[in-house]
């Protein structure tokens, strides 16, 4: 801890512009993943009206819920091939590559089906308005269409990324989010379809992605190359992946799940209330954008550096994403609530749902660096090999302390605000464990390392000693 706290400077420079020009395209594509789907909810909000509008808010929780934990995966394909890269053990990135894209395959069609029959179930579970249920249901049947799709963009993605290349991901999503547009208004205007059409135009984008990152690895020379024909799980490069995205994913799934239940009371105010909240998360999306980002960055340069066995280069990296944390809040926090009323008025005309959806916002803002910690500091843990102390973070932080929000302050005073402002609480609490958690990372890796030498040093002694 002492040669983090102490530093020659403050921060690396050239690290930092690496960072940024790294994470910039990650920004770029999950901003523009927000614009796509914020024009679903705008095109059905504008011409399906606020319940088609509710119906797919009523939604996200739940889709994450059921994605999350597979998705999680893709985490553990990026902090492997990253090592790899950062080690130069070619076959084993392409090995890496092969076992994600068949993981990815299986894992997508387990959970469309479990989507596609559970969903509705789940909806009433959470207490979703019976006038939107059965148009949220429709979507959801659609929407899970496409998942297998889009866990092998995913997951391709997130190797070309541990790569160095966050490029072409980017590429992928705008070529299929403009698809996803231009079928929108084909669908919902020009046929006079509903959530039905959105959810088909999204499902037809997710497999255009799928194809072109397939396409471009079929076209990789070396270590990315991809083939049908080597398509296969290798059983160690699957008990490393899974050995640290599960947990991953477990944490994002147990996250979900505390947004589950908070959309499940959100339910409880009604339609307008559901549409208010939605319309606000999809504003409030850019924000997380930058936190994203640096999540990617953060397993990616990290990974590289344990690969590399570089761990001054870990320290580094944690003082630039920090750094970029705060900077992201107080520029990108602070336009989006300066612009919430006129961004809100995009998706509807009704002026209870803008002014509900602009004190969301507001609330959310407030402490938002605190869930850039939350989120972007696992990132550094989960690269250097430690994936389940974060999930025990986030359990603790953000689950149960929801759970008792919800059961004890919001039980007192159900108000849509003191809801709301169970997000900044969890989050504070949530992104102090994750913070500790790294320095404890940080100095078990160290410790290691210096075992590791001194049993090298101690067994090159014997071995000349020997001769």
């Amino acid at each position: 801890m002492e040669a983090y706290l102490k530093p020659k400077r403050y921060i690396n420079m050239h690290l930092l512009k690496q960072i940024v020009l790294f994470a910039l395209p990650i920004m770029a594509m999950n901003i523009l993943q927000l614009l796509f789907n914020a024009a679903d909810m705008i095109i059905v909000g504008r011409y399906s009206g606020s319940h088609a509008l509710a119906a797919v808010g009523a939604t996200g929780s739940l889709i994450n819920l059921l994605v999350n934990l597979f998705m999680g995966l893709s985490v553990g394909i990026s902090v492997v091939v990253a090592r790899d890269y950062g080690a130069h053990r070619d076959d084993d990135i392409n090995r890496s590559l092969h076992t994600s894209i068949a993981v990815g395959i299986f894992s997508g069609v387990f959970v469309m089906i479990v989507g596609i029959l559970f969903c509705k179930p789940l909806l009433a579970m959470m207490g979703t308005p019976v006038d939107i249920i059965d148009a949220s249901a429709l979507y959801m049947r659609i929407y899970f269409l496409g998942i297998p799709a889009t866990m092998v963009y995913n997951f391709g993605a997130g190797a070309l990324r541990a790569t160095g290349d966050s490029k072409r991901p980017m590429y992928f999503l705008t070529i299929a989010g403009i698809v996803n547009v231009v079928l929108n208004m084909f669908f919902v205007v020009v046929l006079g379809m509903s959530v039905d059409g959105v959810a088909l135009a999204t499902t037809i984008s997710q497999y255009l992605s799928a194809f072109l990152v397939l396409f471009t690895f079929s076209k990789e020379a070396g270590a990315l190359h991809f083939s049908t024909k080597k398509i296969k799980i290798h059983k160690q490069k699957l008990v490393d992946i899974v050995r640290i995205g599960i947990p991953a994913g477990l944490q994002s799934t147990l996250f979900s799940v505390s947004n589950v239940l908070i959309q499940s009371a959100i339910n409880s105010f009604g339609s307008t209330a559901v549409a208010a909240s939605a319309a606000a998360a999809n504003i409030e999306g850019i924000v997380s954008t930058s936190t994203t980002a640096l999540y990617n960055s953060a397993i990616t340069f990290t990974g590289q550096s344990m690969g590399a066995r570089d761990y001054d280069r870990i320290d580094e990296t944690a003082k630039v994403v920090t750094v970029l944390i705060f900077a992201s809040w107080i520029l990108i926090g602070g336009l989006t609530v300066v612009f919430g009323r006129p961004l809100l008025s995009i998706y509807t005309t009704d002026s209870e749902v803008v002014e509900l959806g602009l004190m969301r916002i507001k609330i959310m803002m407030v402490a938002y660096f605190t869930a850039g910690a939350m989120n972007v500091y696992p990132g550094l843990t989960r690269a250097m090999g430690y994936s389940i102390s974060p999930m025990l973070s986030t359990l603790f932080g953000a689950v149960l302390m929801r759970i008792a929000w919800l059961l004890t302050i919001f039980k007192q005073y159900p108000t849509q605000a003191v809801l709301f402002a169970a997000y900044p609480v969890t989050w504070a609490i949530s992104g102090l464990g994750q913070v500790l958690i790294f320095f404890y990372a940080r100095k078990r890796v160290r410790e290691k390392d210096r075992l590791q030498e001194a049993h090298d040093a101690e067994a090159t002694e014997e071995t000349l000693a020997a001769e």
